[in-house]
């Protein structure tokens, strides 16, 4: 192995590793907000919109994400096929046209942003509801308003206790990413594997493993730093 081709290989591989990066902040970005607003859903004291939630979040959590990246990706082109068989409304058939344009990329972050929005529910639902009744009824009787409740008393207890199931969901991301390789998405993986494939070169494939080993390190480092600044909230 010479000093070029050691360049060229890394220099590619972060070219894929920012767009590792790009699919793990755009996943974040909508998966948490998300799964705040099913955790809510899994919780309303509508029935069936909480068995509907629940029903929805259980498919998710119990499907392998890989499926999940394939039906988004493939599932509009075959939708439009199918419908333009069947001769369906034009105006729909332009829709699944329309989702079927999406590029890998775009596809990736919709399969991921919905599945760890529906984990990370599950890790919202379990913290507030962790928080003691008291809390509520504390805030009621200062005379405070439920939304204000939430935001000023309940949330930051449930930031704290969340924080490691959640850091664990995070750090399980980074990795998860290189699933988006099945779906043509120039990521990380998909390049050591181009010149495993193209030049017989096996040790790209295995330099991938230190971009993830330093990506996660500086996440774990990050929510240590987190835990300790929270360390206050005993409740």
């Amino acid at each position: 192995m010479d000093l070029s081709t050691f360049v060229n290989v890394s220099l590619r591989l972060l070219e894929g590793f920012g767009t590792t990066v790009q699919i793990f902040c755009l996943t974040l970005l909508f998966s948490l907000p998300l799964g705040l607003i099913f955790s809510f859903a899994s919780m309303s004291r509508f029935t069936p919109l909480k068995l509907l939630m629940r029903v929805f979040v259980w498919i998710i959590r119990g499907s392998p994400l890989m499926l999940q990246l394939i039906i988004v990706y493939y599932g509009p082109g075959l939708l439009a096929s199918a419908m333009e068989r069947a001769g369906t409304l034009n105006i729909i058939y332009e829709f699944a046209e329309y989702l079927n344009s999406f590029p890998p990329l775009t596809a990736t972050v919709v399969a991921f942003s919905i599945n760890y929005a529906c984990y990370f529910s599950e890790i919202f639902r379990g913290g507030i509801e962790s928080i003691p009744r008291g809390q509520y009824e504390a805030g009621q009787v200062l005379g405070m308003t439920k939304i204000q409740i939430f935001f000023r008393v309940i949330l930051l207890q449930v930031i704290k206790r969340i924080i490691p199931p959640m850091s664990n969901e995070i750090i399980t991301l980074v990795k998860d990413t290189s699933l988006a390789r099945i779906i043509t998405c120039y990521e990380i993986i998909y390049v050591g594997e181009s010149f495993t494939k193209s030049q017989g070169l096996v040790w790209p494939l295995f330099y991938t493993g230190a971009f993830y080993l330093l990506f996660c390190g500086i996440l774990t480092i990050l929510f240590g730093y987190i835990e300790k600044k929270l360390d206050y909230f005993k409740a």
